[in-house]
């Protein structure tokens, strides 16, 4: 299933394995502890002040 959303809080609640993509490229991959601990995705897309 692909799913393409903004509201990060709803779709890691039910995704097994996220891909983040920022211009284009896919700048991570993992599960969704792994994707909102990863630097890279806090500064491109979660921004610093991002809590669950």
């Amino acid at each position: 299933m692909l799913i393409t959303d903004h509201n990060v809080r709803e779709t890691l609640d039910i995704c097994d394995i996220a891909y983040i993509v920022g211009d284009g490229q896919i700048i991570a991959s993992g599960s969704p502890d792994a994707i909102l601990t990863n630097q890279k995705v806090r500064d491109v897309y979660l921004g610093a002040d991002f809590r669950l």
